[in-house]
C-alpha cells in the first residue's frame, strides 16, 4: 500500500490509502534519511509504502519505504540539540501565525522560520492574529511588522480567527495546497482551524495569565481534509526555533533583502559581520533593511540559541 502520513504520534502514524482510510502503522527499524537524525524518521506529509495486515485491532501497517520529499521543513530539536525535528513534508506552503502579545512573537523567531522556509523553498505567509484585540498604539506596531516583511516580499494577512476577520483571504491561499500552520502555542492555531472547517472541534485552551504563554493543545502533528479543496498541518507550538543544517556562508542567501544586494559587497565571500565596504550593513545604516532582521541574523551568525526568544522588539 502507497498512502500519505496524516498523524505522528511518535510510536504509532496514520497513513491514508488511496480509499481515504486512515490505517494505523509503525515502523521497523531505524530510517537513515538524507543524512539526517532526526527525531522520528517519518513526518506528517510524507508519503509512504506500509505492508498491511489484518489484526483483532482492524488493519494496521509496518512502513518500509518513504517517498523521496519535495521539501521538508525542520528546527533543533529543543532537549536533544544534536538532532533535528523534522516538522512536516511535502509542504505546498506554510502559514506563521504571529501575534503581538498572549503571547509575544518575536521578530527574530519570524526571521528564522523565514530563514528555514526559504532554505526548503517552502513559501510562507504571515497571518498576524488576533487583529481584534489590539489597542491603537499596537495596531500601528503590526503595521510597521507589517510593511517590513511585505517590502522584502512576504504576504502578510491580519486576521481574527476567533471573528472570523479575513479568512476568505487565507482559503484563496490555501486552495489546491497542502499548507502548514505552525507558531507558539497560544497564537490561535486551533482556533484558525476550527474556523475554517467547524466539524473539526480541535481542542482549545486559555493562555496561562501567569507567564502570557500559550498552553499545548496539540501535542503532535495532524493533516485535516478542508472541505475547499485544500489540506492544512496542523503542529504543536514551539517555543524555539533552532537552526539546522546551513552553512555561515549560506545564511545570508536566505533572507532576500541581503540575497538581492550581496554582489555589491567588496568580497564575493563576504558574511556582513566584520568585513569593510559591506553592501548589506551600508544598507542597515541607511535604512534600506531592518535593524532588526539584521540583528536576527547575526545571532544566527553567533550561534545564539537562546538570547535570541527574549530580545527585542525593534522595528
Amino acid at each position: 500500500m502507497t498512502g500519505v502520513v496524516y498523524k505522528s504520534t511518535g510510536s504509532w502514524y496514520h497513513v491514508k490509502d488511496a480509499d481515504g482510510e486512515l490505517i494505523p502503522c509503525r515502523i521497523k527499524g531505524k530510517f537513515r534519511i538524507e543524512g539526517l537524525t532526526s527525531t522520528s524518521p517519518v513526518a506528517v506529509g510524507d508519503i509512504v509504502d506500509a505492508t498491511i495486515k489484518d489484526t483483532q485491532d482492524g488493519p494496521q501497517g509496518v512502513i518500509t519505504t518513504i517517498h523521496e520529499r519535495k521539501n521538508y521543513i525542520v528546527r533543533k530539536s529543543v532537549n536533544l540539540s544534536k538532532q533535528i525535528h523534522i516538522i512536516a513534508a511535502n509542504i505546498d506552503c506554510a502559514f506563521l501565525l504571529v501575534t503581538l502579545n498572549n503571547p509575544v512573537t518575536y521578530p527574530a523567531f519570524i526571521d528564522r522560520f523565514l530563514a528555514t522556509a526559504e532554505a526548503y523553498e517552502i513559501e510562507t505567509v504571515l497571518l498576524f492574529n488576533k487583529e481584534d484585540t489590539y489597542s491603537d498604539d499596537e495596531s500601528k506596531q503590526i503595521q510597521a511588522l507589517k510593511e517590513m516583511y511585505a517590502a522584502i516580499g512576504y504576504t502578510c494577512l491580519e486576521i481574527s480567527a476567533l471573528k472570523g476577520i479575513n479568512l476568505e483571504s487565507v482559503k484563496d491561499w490555501m486552495k489546491g495546497k497542502t499548507c502548514m500552520l505552525s507558531g507558539h502555542s497560544g497564537v490561535g492555531k486551533s482556533t484558525l482551524i476550527n474556523s475554517l472547517a467547524p466539524g473539526l472541534n480541535i481542542k482549545t485552551a486559555e493562555i496561562s495569565a501567569q507567564h502570557a504563554q500559550g498552553q499545548h493543545t496539540t501535542t503532535f502533528a495532524e493533516m485535516h481534509d478542508l472541505d475547499f479543496g485544500a489540506r492544512i498541518v496542523d503542529t504543536p507550538g514551539i517555543r524555539g526555533f533552532g537552526i539546522v543544517n546551513m552553512e555561515q556562508e549560506e545564511i545570508g542567501d536566505y533572507f532576500r533583502e541581503f540575497f538581492e544586494r550581496k554582489e555589491n559587497c567588496k568580497f564575493n565571500n563576504c558574511l556582513h559581520l566584520e568585513e569593510p565596504k559591506c553592501a548589506i550593513k551600508a544598507a542597515v545604516a541607511s535604512g534600506e533593511i531592518a535593524a532588526s532582521r539584521y540583528k536576527s541574523y547575526a545571532q544566527i551568525m553567533a550561534g545564539d540559541e537562546a538570547q535570541y526568544r527574549t530580545d527585542f522588539w525593534d522595528v
